[in-house]
């Protein structure tokens, strides 16, 4: 393996808290009753909105998805403030440039909120190119965007590793013919990772073992 494609949510950034806590604060009028993590990594899955409906025990009503959507967004943009990298996430990223190959990043969070905040961590120097979800692109899946990102890079996906939290992400690397190694970090759980049939590891420094 030469070039990395990293995840950000929920892989190099450490913001469970905050998805958590946001997802709470937009079902409180529901009156359900608050989830913890593992709450919702039960009930988590793409697209969000089928995730939603589980929390509430009914479909969405028309215009529904989109007011609970900009809800989350209200919340959690204002709850990452006080998220932090995740552990291992500069070594990591430091020792695979050290060793003279590629990383890039590629992520569905909004990519004018992105790439300012990789640049306030100081780790935007590591990445060959950052991706994140341009206003006019769809959110539901993240295989096409994968398809584009080692496109636009050049690269062979056989030389390609997608470390990510989410089966998203070991669909995605499956689409392109890459690798794939999932991380329990994120929102979903590791028998739902486990299932895809990459390795799963628990910490970043594990997957960089393991490359």
């Amino acid at each position: 393996m030469t070039h990395i494609v990293w995840d950000w949510n929920g892989t190099l950034f450490h913001d469970s808290d905050a998805v958590v806590s946001a997802t709470n604060e937009i079902f409180r009028p529901y009156g359900v009753a608050p989830i913890d993590l593992d709450g919702f990594r039960s009930v988590y899955c793409r697209p969000i909105w089928v995730a939603y409906e589980r929390i509430i025990g009914r479909a969405l009503e028309e215009g529904e998805w989109e007011l609970l959507d900009k809800g989350f967004h209200d919340h959690y943009h204002r709850l990452m403030e006080a998220c932090l990298l995740a552990e291992g996430a500069v070594a990591s990223l430091t020792a695979w440039g050290d060793s003279g190959r590629s990383q890039s990043l590629l992520s569905m969070w909004q990519h004018e909120r992105l790439v300012p905040k990789i640049t306030e961590f100081g780790i935007d120097h590591h990445f060959t190119r950052v991706d994140g979800l341009r206003p006019s692109g769809r959110a539901d899946h993240k295989a096409d965007h994968m398809e584009a990102h080692v496109k636009a890079l050049d690269l062979d996906p056989a030389t390609v590793v997608v470390i990510g939290d989410s089966v998203d992400d070991g669909v995605a690397a499956q689409h392109v013919g890459a690798r794939a190694i999932l991380y329990t970090g994120g929102m979903t759980s590791r028998a739902e990772l486990a299932a895809l049939g990459f390795p799963v590891v628990d910490s970043l420094s594990d997957a960089m073992d393991l490359i």
